[in-house]
């Protein structure tokens, strides 16, 4: 019995061990490949392939394993366009995200408090938002104000999913809708912060929308725990300060000088 415990206690440990090992593989090779190839198809096909299990279920499944799985997509597939976009040459910028990639991967993504299932959808909409902003830069609003929507839209419901709410549709395309609206009008004026020779580019809609989220989520979660006795001002400061912080950026950080 206890040469069995112990065979079995290896092989978890080997099975652990190339867990982490292929997954940090993963998050080198989606920004180095990338980079290297100057295109971004490869790092997608990349990150797609090594979420097969989100595609490998019957046809009725795939699109709820498609939405339950957004997020996560959404933070792969960022990383990969935002590293196309930042150059072919390697930069500070690249191993930033391979850090963080590796770290969603081994650290983030694992985890399902309430705390962490708002930090990964939030990491999700800048990443997503930073990544969409930087592609459509030079496009019409549409795309960018699509993506946006997929985006909110995914980040609302890896929340919601997580609590007792049965039905979230509604709350989740409302999200989607915003972020589409609020895209669509940053668009009108793209600004990006740069800093230095580092490669680090973050969308002024980015930090926007990050913020929002978080003073959403904050206000969603106090009008379920107050119910009845829900008042505004059990929120007003947390909103407050989202809007303070968004007039601050808007107003005094818009210089021309960031613009794409």
């Amino acid at each position: 019995m206890a040469d069995f415990v112990l065979a079995r206690k290896s092989r978890n440990i080997a099975s652990s061990a190339v867990h982490v090992f292929l997954n940090i593989l993963l998050g080198m090779f989606a920004v180095l490949v990338t980079v290297f190839s100057g295109s971004p198809v490869l790092g997608i096909v990349l990150v797609l392939v090594s979420k097969w299990r989100i595609f490998a279920v019957r046809s009725r499944y795939l699109l709820l394993n498609i939405k339950s799985n957004l997020v996560d997509l959404i933070v792969g597939i960022s990383v990969v366009l935002i590293s196309y976009y930042a150059g072919s040459t390697l930069m500070p910028v690249h191993f930033i995200l391979i850090a963080l990639y590796v770290l969603w991967l081994l650290v983030i993504k694992p985890m399902s408090t309430e705390i962490a299932n708002l930090a990964q959808s939030l990491i999700a909409v800048f990443l997503g938002i930073s990544a969409s902003t930087i592609a459509t830069a030079s496009v019409d609003a549409l795309p960018a104000a699509v993506l946006a929507f997929i985006v909110g839209y995914a980040a609302s419901r890896h929340v919601l999913a997580q609590t007792s709410t049965k039905d979230f549709t509604l709350t989740t395309l409302v999200c989607g809708l915003v972020f589409a609206e609020v895209a669509w009008m940053c668009h009108l004026w793209a600004i990006v912060y740069t800093f230095g020779e580092t490669g680090i580019r973050v969308p002024q809609a980015a930090i926007i929308l990050t913020i929002f989220a978080f003073v959403y989520n904050y206000a969603r979660q106090a009008m379920v725990r107050y119910q009845e006795d829900f008042r505004f001002r059990d929120i007003i400061g947390p909103v407050l300060f989202g809007m303070a912080l968004i007039g601050v950026i808007v107003i005094l950080f818009s210089n021309p000088i960031f613009n794409i």
